[in-house]
């Protein structure tokens, strides 16, 4: 009886511990399997990433022709103004030496011309009773027209400076400097008081304001050289701008560099792509945005995640599940390539599954 017991017990424990082996070493592999992931069909587009910023297409600095210092401003920046509009006004404001030395060659030039109008009626009366000739009479004209000239010159200068307006002809100078086109003022670097130095043929100027039609907008970016060989004008582009995350602006690029520049021990290509003015988004002169330029595009393509593939000696494999927990290892083709996802010509159909590589641990 005792014997019987014994074999009893010994036959449990033996099912228990053989049921514990099987059921540990089951789920031991559930916990070790590789996770898979299905071929499916999906649309696939290959990119090129630029990096700018969206500028207007013509920025205009604003100067003026007449120095002095700032006497009013009519315009502040956001202000949209027309062509014509008055933007500010420029107060002249001559040295005192510039003052006296305009008054006193209006002076001079006045005594020039009175001397020169005595003898015109001299030079007439003797050309009339040919005491002179008629050559020596026109030279005697062309002086007097030029001293004419010179003493109108010296009044309106003197004009300039002391009123700031003036009218040569059909032609109005004035301190009152206007807008040149349609459109924003962008920026305003001056204030009331401020000097202002004119533009001419030796010196550039004070920018007073900067300007730009905002319909007119451009994005202005750089592409990575391994990229730039893939792309020519009129291809679509994609911009997300980083103030405005939920709108979607679309663009065409119209202009690649041909030098490259340096940027961040990185070889790149500055391009511009074309922004049409958007009807529900409102966008500003440098906001920040990338822009994702369409390379090419293919919908409803069989695809897997590219992280899946191994590459070896110029070809592609994946690790294929079978029936009944087997497996093999196969050579496909890949076509087009998002980085993320890839399509797959030949080796695998749609639902295939295909396992993950597995993870390397870190030792």
């Amino acid at each position: 009886m005792k014997t019987r017991i014994i074999l009893i017990t010994v036959g449990a424990v033996a099912v228990v511990a053989t049921a514990f082996i099987l059921l540990g070493g089951s789920g031991k592999d559930d916990k070790n399997a590789l996770p898979k992931v299905k071929a499916t069909k999906d649309n696939i587009v290959e990119k090129a990433l630029a990096v700018g910023t969206i500028e207007p297409e013509n920025e205009i600095s604003i100067k003026s022709k007449v120095s002095g210092v700032v006497r009013r401003i009519f315009a502040d920046a956001g202000t949209h103004v027309k062509a014509g509009d008055p933007l500010l006004e420029v107060r002249p404001d001559p040295t005192p030496l510039e003052l006296a030395e305009a008054k006193r060659q209006v002076q001079l030039r006045q005594v020039d011309m009175t001397n020169l109008d005595k003898q015109r009626v001299r030079q007439v009366s003797m050309v009339d009773k040919e005491l002179i000739s008629r050559k020596e009479f026109e030279d005697f004209e062309r002086q007097y027209d030029e001293a004419q000239l010179q003493f109108r010159l010296s009044k309106e200068r003197l004009a300039l400076l002391e009123s700031g307006k003036i009218k040569i002809g059909n032609t109005e100078i004035e301190s009152i400097v206007k807008a040149p086109i349609d459109g924003f003022v962008l920026s305003k670097t001056i204030e009331v008081g401020d000097p202002v130095t004119p533009l001419t043929s030796y010196q550039e100027g004070t920018v007073l304001m900067k300007m730009a039609n905002m319909e007119r907008l451009i994005f202005k970016g750089t592409v990575d050289e391994i990229d730039v060989g893939k792309l020519h004008e009129g291809m679509e582009a994609e911009l997300k701008v980083g103030a405005l995350p939920a709108d979607k602006i679309t663009g065409t690029l119209f202009k690649i560099s041909l030098k490259a520049e340096k940027k961040e021990n990185a070889t790149v290509f500055p391009i511009e792509i074309s922004v049409p003015k958007a009807k529900n988004t409102t966008l500003r002169a440098g906001y920040s945005a990338n822009a994702s330029i369409i390379i090419q595009k293919k919908d409803s393509v069989l695809t897997i995640p590219e992280r899946v593939v191994t590459f070896r000696n110029d070809s592609a494999f994946v690790k294929l599940a079978l029936a009944a927990g087997k497996e093999e290892e196969r050579v496909i083709k890949t076509g087009l390539s998002d980085a993320i996802k890839v399509e797959v010509v030949s080796g695998l159909k749609e639902g295939d599954d295909v396992f993950e590589k597995p993870v390397k641990k870190i030792e």
